[in-house]
């Protein structure tokens, strides 16, 4: 007696097609996996047996081999559980159908027979749209109008193994009318205004300079500046996530468990605010099944890096391959997987232990061995990836109280688009000024005579790095951009060295 149903397991950002082969033979009894099955896939025989029997089949007393084709790719995940469900009761005749094949089945199996949902559906779906075949995906309810985003697949789903099996088997249909769907809820709008920033006004300009041009900023100042503050309002003036953007963030979200199972889009950009005490893998990504990281869900969206030089040296240093890259590879024994890494990192950082170095108002009480100790926590590779180097000094009373001309995330956001759109049609593509190429930086940044004598001086007496050279262009033509000019004018690239504080 044997029967095939189809699966699917999510690796990484990509799902792979499982083809479920179950035999059942005379012998003593038994129930095995085989196909490189991780525990979590091994565990299914306790669940799947109590499942099929509490669902009123029988489970046969027979030898029971489950083989998980390919059998050299890795299986993890509970939701094969499943389709090896089918799988059995297709291969006892408890389950007539006479297209089986055309159904792709992912659920995890509660020992009652209900069905529960698992991550990375959104996955699935997209990649069996891919596949250019006639497969009607069958999914647990919570999971099915995160399966609906893919308007061009056919899905369904029902609250158990019972009800499933009738209605493929044309003795019943499927529960999809009434299952519940949670509304699409409204976006909840930035939490902090850009209008709530008081004074800081270079802060906040060079900020809008680093939304528009997609620039990584580093914010230098004193304790209570504001620092945390225009870095939570930096997210609300970015443009919205486009649809494509959408679809990549809630993927990202879906495959790691994180999306709530109301089957909406991701609309917000994320902003991601790891602890400094966060580990490596913590940060990047890794681990036994090679999840994300902290860099990759904050993809399309703001990683915020407070107090900088407290994270640790080696959390620090292997995020210097994919901000130059904008994505990041996890090879393990176990595989490699490639995340996407397009992120806008604002990092804030006190000058010195104590946190009042060059501050007017307060002594710093630091030695300059301790200033230097702190300070070379930070690497000069690292921070020569970080465009902008902004200082944020502390506010006075007048600054603190003024409340005159601020403006709204809002409208500083229409400015930051039209900057972008800018950019589109001269680069051809989604790209902003901070990801433009060599070749592109050498066309799209030329200077006047008079820019050049000037950023020869600075290079020169600065000694700066052929990529400080290239990144000074990218924040200058980002400024000309703001201010209107088809060419980079020796004040816009004025205003881009002084950027380079750090």
């Amino acid at each position: 007696m044997f029967a095939a149903v189809y699966g699917m397991t999510v690796l990484g950002l990509q799902a792979h097609l499982i083809r479920v082969e179950v035999d059942v033979a005379n012998g003593l009894p038994s129930f095995d996996i085989v196909g490189l099955a991780t525990t979590s896939v091994r565990e299914a025989r306790d669940r799947v047996r109590s499942a099929i029997r509490n669902s009123g089949y029988q489970f046969p007393l027979q030898r029971v081999t489950v083989n998980l084709a390919p059998a050299d790719l890795r299986k993890e995940g509970s939701g094969l559980d499943l389709p090896i469900a089918i799988g059995i009761l297709a291969a006892t005749g408890q389950c007539l159908s006479s297209s089986l094949e055309q159904y792709v089945f992912s659920g995890e199996l509660s020992l009652e027979g209900t069905l529960r949902p698992v991550p990375g559906i959104l996955t699935m779906a997209i990649s069996l749209e891919r596949e250019n075949q006639s497969f009607i995906l069958i999914v647990p309810p919570e999971n099915l109008a995160e399966a609906r985003l893919v308007a061009d697949l056919e899905t369904h789903s029902s609250a158990s193994l019972d009800q499933i099996i009738k209605a493929i088997s044309k003795m019943g249909d499927f529960e999809d009318a009434i299952l519940s769907r949670v509304t699409q809820p409204e976006l909840s709008g930035t939490k902090v205004d850009w209008s709530d920033i008081h004074g800081q006004q270079q802060a906040k300009r060079a900020l809008e300079i680093a939304a528009a041009g997609g620039h990584n900023v580093v914010l230098q100042g004193p304790p209570g500046s504001g620092k945390t503050l225009l870095a939570k309002a930096y997210s609300g003036i970015l443009p919205l996530l486009s649809d494509q953007e959408s679809i990549e963030v809630t993927q990202l979200y879906s495959v790691s468990g994180m999306l709530s199972y109301n089957g909406s889009l991701v609309q917000e950009r994320p902003f991601r605010n790891p602890h400094h005490t966060v580990t490596k893998v913590g940060m990047i990504g890794g681990g036994r099944n090679l999840r994300p990281g902290e860099l990759s869900f904050a993809n399309h969206g703001v990683l915020f890096l407070d107090e900088f030089p407290e994270f640790a040296r080696e959390v620090l240093e292997c995020l210097r391959q994919p901000l130059e890259d904008r994505e990041l590879t996890i090879t393990r024994q176990a595989g490699s997987i490639t995340y996407p890494a397009q992120v806008s990192v604002i990092a804030s950082m006190n000058p010195c232990p104590c946190g009042y170095y060059g501050d007017q108002g307060r002594v710093c009480s630091c030695t300059p061995m301790q200033i230097q100790n702190y300070r070379g926590r930070l690497s000069g590779p690292l921070l020569d990836r970080f465009d902008m180097h902004v200082e944020v000094p502390r506010l006075n009373y007048s600054e603190l109280k003024n409340n005159i001309d601020n403006e709204s995330s809002i409208v500083v956001r229409e400015r930051v688009m039209a900057v972008r759109q800018i950019q589109w049609v001269r680069l051809g593509s989604v790209k902003t000024n901070a990801e433009m190429t060599a070749k592109e930086t050498k066309e799209f940044g030329k200077l006047t005579p008079s820019g050049e004598s000037l950023l020869q001086k600075v290079f020169d007496s600065q000694h700066l790095s052929a990529r400080a050279h290239d990144r000074i262009l990218r924040v200058a033509r980002t400024i000309a951009d703001l201010g209107g000019s088809s060419n980079i004018l020796p004040e816009h690239l004025a205003e881009a060295i002084q950027f380079r504080a750090l």
